[in-house]
């Protein structure tokens, strides 16, 4: 009898001890386990927008072309589809300066019996369009007008990619625009104060 109870008590302890060990090993896994996923939200009608970059920047806006027949209002100034359009990247005289109805001419013949592909890049300070203007076999009508001596480059807008097709001393002939370029307007001031005066003499007689 005492035998058996001493047997039992042996069985008990080694029950016991065996619950402690694997209690302890069972915890020691869960410290050393990684945490699970937090569960997926449902998909609702509404998502959150994509933070990388590309989705993200805005949207580059579409080129927008005008084709179509020119009505030349100066030698850097056009018409076409009711669109009041300036050259890009040249500066033309003033109708009523000197050479002014000239280069009016000369962009005349160029787009006569043409249709004009102005691609537009922005607006200038009087509201007009300004463009890239192309003769059907690919000629720049900006650089077509500088190359004839009747336009100068105007690098602040260009970046002087017309430069090069400016004629020798084409800016001493063409003075007033140079001095719009940099800033002289002193010099327009003068001219037109001589014209001024020139007509009301001729108003006098």
């Amino acid at each position: 009898m005492r035998l058996r109870c001493i047997h039992g008590i042996s069985l008990l302890a080694l029950l016991i001890g065996l619950s402690i060990v694997f209690g302890r090993r069972g915890r020691s896994n869960q410290h050393h386990a990684k945490p699970s996923s937090p569960p997926t939200p449902p998909v609702s009608g509404h998502t959150s927008p994509d933070p990388s970059p590309a989705a993200s920047a805005s949207p580059v806006p579409q080129r927008v072309v005008i084709t179509g027949p020119a009505y030349v209002t100066d030698g850097d100034g056009l018409r076409i589809q009711k669109t009041e359009i300036r050259l890009f990247g040249i500066d033309a005289p003033e109708f009523s300066h000197p050479l002014g109805k000239k280069a009016r001419w000369a962009l005349v013949n160029l787009c006569k019996g043409q249709d004009i592909r102005a691609e537009l890049t922005g607006t200038d300070d009087h509201g007009r369009m300004v463009a890239k203007c192309y003769l059907p076999d690919g000629r720049d009508l900006s650089a077509e007008m500088v190359k004839q001596g009747l336009a100068l480059d105007w690098a602040k807008f260009s970046g002087g990619i017309y430069r090069r097709f400016e004629p020798a001393d084409v800016r001493k002939k063409l003075r007033l625009a140079d001095a719009r370029q940099i800033g002289r307007m002193y010099v327009w001031e003068r001219f037109e104060a001589k014209q001024r005066a020139r007509l009301s003499n001729t108003d006098s007689c």
